[in-house]
């Protein structure tokens, strides 16, 4: 499925290389100020343009087309598009029978034989977060006063970010990076035990994002090591405020009215100019691919703003479970 979300609910379509890119959202509630400049400061975050990011420059130009009317919205479900501009297909249409390693390439081809569009990655591409952007800025609008902020912490293993997406470009390679994401500001009492605790969600949210392939909460694998004389996070008063937060806000799946913290794993992207190993589809024979086109040497790069989206849509869902955003908001 392409949809998440309860209430606050969001629908993500198009291709990498088709004739644009968007997401359908459903459960907004009206009377929420929404115009496309909301929109454009969280997309210009995601857009590439530094060293080590794709040469394609689209321009991301968001457009609202339903949903909002004399700049609020209606209650009733919130289109917004974005146009594909630097279109660039024709790596791809030679590739189209050696999938590429790494890539959702061949699951593509087994799901759906043959039938799915390939290139650029098609509807699996990294491309489609900017519709996961998008739905999450109306989201920061609606979780208000509660902020949401992510930071690339490392990449390749290392803090030293630029010298090491440098070192990836030289050597025709790529890399991967760790993504710390804080909320501060929530209100106690945001999910439920067992399936639905805010972990839970969050983490299917998260891994939505193409290349994530692993989170943690607070002090996440570390608390292995520790002794619960360590890891336990001393009360400090009635409200819930702790001296330490190596459960990152959250306890029995919900949160505690502390810093909500967690961090992912980025991995390095899958296209790379090295030549690979990999299997002609239509012989099943063993080929040798290149892979060429415009990619990200360090996909996490752009991936801040996109897990903060993730994190954003999510919070708005169990307030509006909760009854914290009402149906009709009076701003």
């Amino acid at each position: 499925m392409n949809s998440f979300g309860r209430i606050f609910r969001v629908s993500l379509f198009g291709e990498s290389h088709g004739r644009g890119i968007g997401v359908l959202i459903d459960g907004c509630p009206a009377g929420l100020s929404l115009a496309e400049e909301d929109l454009v400061r969280d997309l210009d975050r995601r857009r590439s343009g530094a060293p080590g990011t794709t040469p394609r420059r689209e321009p991301d130009t968001p457009q609202i087309r339903s949903g909002v009317f004399q700049g609020r919205t209606t209650g009733a479900p919130i289109l917004l598009l974005i146009d594909n501009r630097d279109v660039d297909s024709k790596d791809y249409d030679a590739k189209r029978w050696t999938p590429r390693p790494g890539h959702a390439d061949l699951v593509a081809w087994k799901k759906y034989g043959g039938f799915h569009d390939h290139r650029g990655s098609g509807h699996f591409s990294g491309r489609l977060t900017a519709g996961l952007v998008m739905a999450g800025a109306v989201a920061r609008k609606l979780i208000r006063p509660a902020t949401v902020t992510a930071a690339l912490e490392e990449a390749g293993g290392f803090p030293q970010i630029e010298e090491a997406v440098q070192d990836a470009v030289d050597k025709k390679d790529s890399i991967g990076g760790m993504v710390r994401c804080r909320v501060s500001g929530l209100p106690a009492g945001l999910g439920e035990p067992f399936f639905d605790s805010a972990e839970s969600l969050i983490s299917h949210a998260v891994f939505a994002i193409p290349a994530i392939k692993g989170i943690e909460f607070g002090s996440g694998f570390r608390l292995a090591r520790m002794r619960g004389s360590e890891a336990n996070d001393v009360i400090l008063d009635a409200e819930g405020t702790t001296a330490t937060n190596h459960a990152g806000g959250i306890h029995g799946g919900i949160t505690n009215g502390n810093d909500l913290e967690f961090r992912v794993a980025v991995k390095p992207t899958s296209s790379i100019p090295r030549t690979q190993r990999t299997v002609d589809l239509r012989t099943g024979e063993t080929a040798m691919l290149q892979v060429e086109g415009r990619h990200d040497a360090c996909i996490a790069l752009r991936m801040p703003v996109v897990v903060e989206a993730a994190a954003a849509l999510v919070l708005a869902d169990l307030m509006r479970i909760a009854g914290r955003i009402p149906p009709v908001l009076a701003e």
